[in-house]
């Protein structure tokens, strides 16, 4: 079922969010960012991006935050992620390979711990039963995902993928990983070997961003084509699928410009969401009760990736190219900075459910 999500609520006053107290992070990458993550314990955000650093920020004790650490790479970084215990961070990128920053060790040096035939899209850590020890995964544009102890240095298990990964997430055991011709692929962490289930995105372009629902037993997906679907794993739970509109511009002498959406983020107390695309706006959504909470005017530049820190309070997204009109396009002037909106809970609360089984 389609439908332009959040239409209904969209003509209240109420649902237009407001920019002013959203604060820009001191001292940003120089190219263009590629990824947000939050530590699970501390208001520490690792970012990477196309200048091939991570940075990390606290930003515990005032708001436009403070460099503490960084790691170098050969090449550009797209993608980063924080252990559970928020003591080691990863990035990983177009130099194919991943690197490890222990900051509870104290060192300052990152390690090499994962390597593949082709650039890394995406790296997470996960919790893998009988392991004995956090594992990362790690999805290539090879096509395959591999899993790492981080005590060795060589891969753990390795999956073929139909093709090159393009996005992929995590929430307790469920690992969704979505590849080039829209295929997605969802594995449970408890035979992590190989798929539960393969499907095809219920999206008809590309896929751009995925994110686990809070309990595990779904995923958003948005794509190129301004569209965005809620997808439930257990057949029992089908009649939920949904997919919307979003990110779109009213139409215009008989067009409608449609943008990518870039990023999707769950919140991680209420399960609700948010989408950010190339039109340089993000919104927080209600799965559940099927509407728009919150739309945010335009930042002033694609917005190429979101994450919500541990307890939903800070909303951070990243202002920069996002290359969907290539290379041609970046120039110097283009905006690259890193905001972070202070959350308020009526922005993100869910409505009454109007989910029936």
């Amino acid at each position: 079922m389609a439908s332009l999500f959040g239409k209904p609520a969209a003509t209240g006053s109420g649902v237009i969010g407001d920019l002013a107290k959203d604060v820009q992070l001191a001292s940003p990458p120089e190219d263009s960012i590629s990824a947000l993550s939050w530590s699970p314990v501390a208001n520490h955000l690792a970012v990477s991006s196309w200048d091939n650093k991570v940075r990390i920020y606290d930003v515990t004790s005032t708001p436009t935050g403070n460099g503490v650490a960084a790691m170098d790479f050969a090449s550009p970084v797209l993608a980063c992620d924080w252990s559970k215990d928020g003591q080691k961070v990863v990035g990983a990128g177009s130099d194919k390979t991943a690197k490890l920053l222990d900051l509870g060790s104290g060192g300052s040096a990152a390690q090499q711990v994962a390597a593949h035939d082709a650039p890394i899209r995406t790296a997470r850590f996960v919790d893998v039963p009988n392991s004995n020890s956090a594992m990362l995964v790690t999805g290539s544009w090879d096509k395959t995902i591999k899993y790492w102890d981080l005590r060795t240095s060589t891969p753990a298990a390795s999956i073929t993928c139909q093709e090159r990964v393009y996005a992929m997430d995590v929430k307790d055991k469920l690992l969704v990983i979505a590849t080039a011709d829209r295929y997605v692929n969802v594995v449970n962490l408890d035979d992590p070997g190989k798929f539960f289930k393969t499907m095809q995105s219920p999206l008809k372009h590309q896929t751009r961003a995925v994110s686990c629902f809070k309990e595990a037993n779904g995923f958003m997906i948005g794509s190129i084509e301004g569209r965005c679907a809620f997808q439930y794993i257990n057949e029992k739970d089908s009649n939920l699928n949904m997919s919307f509109k979003c990110h779109r511009d009213p139409l215009v002498n008989n067009t409608i410009t449609i943008w990518s959406i870039n990023a999707i983020s769950t919140h991680p107390v209420f399960g609700t969401f948010s989408t950010a695309g190339s039109d340089g706006t993000y919104h927080f959504w209600d799965k559940d009760a099927r509407c728009r909470l919150k739309g945010y005017p335009a930042v002033g530049g694609s917005i190429s990736a979101s994450a919500f820190n541990s307890d939903g309070t800070i909303f951070s997204y990243a202002v920069s190219y996002d290359w969907h009109k290539g290379y041609a396009t970046n120039n110097p002037q283009y905006p690259n900075k890193i905001m972070l909106h202070p959350v308020i809970e009526e922005e993100v609360k869910p409505k009454a459910s109007v989910k029936k089984r």
